[in-house]
């Protein structure tokens, strides 16, 4: 009977803890949410359920006479896409070369990749800035891309190396044997097996940029060339800014993609993030 109390009050707390970190979760999600159908522009009398809701902005949004939104989105989901992109591709020849062969600096390397990973971007905005100043990025979306895609290797790097290194060696021996070049086993036969850790960098890659507004409000400069981020906080910020609850609309359209990409991957997620770092 003890050990059966003992389970019922394990059980109970866990559920308990569940509950409170839901409701830390999700309570701010439904004010954000309610704010964005509450009439006016006022957050001081906005309600979670709001009585009158309205559409109005969310149609301000989607009017390009009064509003860049759509602009920002495109921009922001361009950026994105670019990055994951291009992340998937030097992270997966990074992480191959370092998991399959031994060469003068690995060791060096996988530190060296381990400290910076330890940096966040932030912490170098200076140089940053100077770097795409000198070198005519500053106001561009390619700017942004570069600054982003080099910010995600070092710690793709790691996560995807070591879920290849959990692959066994015997299969690329196999294919060596029949003949296969390097380029087709990792194209043929690594890259199909290393799906769920490729869908996790995929997500992380695209998440960084489409919700960064740090780096992009030191970058971008014109408005039509402003990501969400930033043409968002540009909203609220100008002289005499109060559209809070308009904000509250465009910040829920935010999660649309993000939730798209998450339900597309998420059969490969557990097993990409458990397996990916199992071993380094």
């Amino acid at each position: 009977m003890s050990m059966r109390k003992n389970k019922i009050i394990r059980l109970t707390i866990s559920y308990m803890i569940i509950l409170l970190m839901c409701v830390v979760v999700i309570y701010p999600l439904l004010w954000v949410i309610g704010s964005s159908f509450n009439p006016g522009q006022s957050l001081s009398s906005a309600q979670m359920f709001p009585k009158n809701p309205t559409m109005a902005h969310y149609a301000y949004l989607f009017d390009p006479v009064k509003s860049n939104y759509i602009s920002w989105y495109m921009n922001s989901l361009k950026i994105s896409m670019i990055t994951m992109i291009s992340t998937i591709i030097l992270v997966s020849f990074t992480a191959y070369s370092f998991s399959r062969y031994r060469f003068l600096g690995r060791k060096n390397g996988l530190l060296t990749f381990l400290i910076l990973q330890m940096i966040p971007n932030f912490a170098a905005l200076i140089a940053i800035f100077v770097l795409a100043n000198r070198t005519g990025l500053i106001d561009t979306h390619l700017g942004l891309i570069l600054i982003y895609v080099g910010g995600q290797i070092p710690m793709n790097t790691w996560l995807m190396k070591g879920y290849l290194d959990t692959i066994p060696k015997e299969l690329d021996e196999s294919a060596k044997v029949d003949g296969a070049s390097h380029i087709r086993i990792f194209v043929q036969i690594i890259m199909p097996l290393a799906k769920p850790i490729i869908a996790v960098v995929a997500l992380f890659a695209f998440i960084a940029p489409f919700g960064d507004f740090i780096l992009a409000r030191i970058i971008l400069r014109s408005n039509e060339k402003f990501t969400m981020g930033v043409g968002l906080y540009e909203m609220v910020a100008k002289q005499f800014g109060k559209d809070f609850t308009t904000f509250a609309a465009g910040s829920v359209l935010i999660a649309i993609p993000i939730a798209i990409l998450f339900l597309c991957f998420q059969k490969y997620f557990v097993s990409g993030l458990t397996a990916g770092g199992t071993k380094g």
